[in-house]
């Protein structure tokens, strides 16, 4: 009798989100055998598929995490891989940055050594603004190589987070994603509204060098990185395409038929004070502000294009999906959805 090959089991943690239900999906889609890490409050809407498992984790109480991880899986027995996706993109106070991007990772990789639950990879995603705005003067595709000079809380997070993965000893694959958008998102989903009602706001008066990744080479890109790249690299991964804000309002108008859409830059300075004023009032509210002080200094940055030759060295990363026709694609699931009429 021939031996039976077992499948590939991977834990996806923050599967809730976004990027989460579409690395799921990947997941499924390559024959894995998938747990989702989920907080008991997390919606499952996007996580329906009855091959999925779950874990749920508790990160506010760091004591139950090897708990959890242990009863997942019998003793003796871990993940092949883990994809840690968990991480918050706007908070109500800057501290809670570090509470999330860093502390709950830092309890989590100790979890897994405490567990016995080490994987042969964990990938983290983390994010093109732990780089920081470290080539606005020559406009140069942010390399690898560069020195990270982060200016925001966030991108500070986000680079503490990968150094506390130097420091523990857990075989990692590092990657610092740019701007993620696809159906189900909402953080894009604001610019497609406005572009809908006929007005598109930018920032500044000097060009923006912008790019893009669509949510399901995300996906892709992180299973091929987990067969084939080296523990203990960062890769940068965003399509190659660089766009300006124009590219984006004239696509996104051509995908969603609207003739007119009246261009509406906003300065520096003005939107300086707009943010600081928004981010008081969520205080108010006890609503994180999507625009804040934080949220400045990525608009600010003019310089978001990407060198990936080295993901494309390493593990063959090819996006396939161009700036066209992902907003085509995002554009008819949010109609399909009613989120534009």
């Amino acid at each position: 009798m021939s031996d039976i090959v077992r499948k590939r089991r991977v834990l996806i943690v923050g599967a809730g989100g976004f990027a989460g239900g579409w690395i799921v999906e990947e997941a499924l889609r390559r024959g894995l055998d998938v747990w989702a890490g989920v907080r008991a409050s997390t919606s499952r809407k996007y996580l329906a598929d009855e091959r999925i498992k779950f874990v749920e984790f508790d990160f506010d109480n760091p004591a139950s995490l090897a708990g959890s991880l242990s009863a997942a899986l019998p003793e003796g027995e871990a993940w092949d891989w883990i994809v840690y996706n968990l991480g918050a993109t706007k908070c109500l106070r800057f501290s809670d940055f570090d509470r999330i991007n860093c502390e709950y990772l830092r309890n989590f990789l100790q979890a897994i050594k405490s567990s016995g639950k080490i994987p042969e990879k964990l990938l983290y995603i983390s994010s093109l603004s732990a780089a920081g705005p470290i080539a606005e003067s020559d406009g140069h595709p942010i390399s690898e190589e560069d020195i990270p000079q982060p200016n925001t809380r966030y991108g500070t997070s986000k680079l503490k987070a990968e150094m506390l993965l130097h420091m523990e000893g857990i075989p990692f694959i590092i990657f610092r994603a740019t701007g993620l958008y696809g159906p189900r998102d909402k953080d894009y989903f604001l610019m497609f509204e406005s572009i809908g009602k006929g007005f598109d706001f930018s920032v500044g008066y000097k060009k923006q060098l912008l790019t893009f990744l669509y949510i399901t080479d995300l996906a892709s890109a992180i299973f091929d990185a987990l067969e084939k790249a080296p523990a203990g690299e960062t890769y940068n991964v965003a399509h190659p395409g660089v766009y300006s804000q124009k590219d984006f309002r004239r696509l996104a108008s051509l995908e969603m038929g609207k003739r007119l859409v009246i261009p509406v830059k906003v300065p520096l300075w003005g939107l300086r004070i707009v943010s600081a004023v928004a981010e008081k009032i969520g205080v108010a509210k006890g609503k994180p502000s999507t625009l804040n002080r934080d949220k400045y200094n990525i608009m600010a940055q003019r310089n978001w294009s990407v060198d990936v030759g080295k993901a494309r060295r390493d593990f063959g990363f090819a996006p396939k999906v161009d700036l066209r026709e992902g907003i085509r694609k995002s554009v008819e699931w949010y109609k399909q959805e009613g989120w534009l009429k």
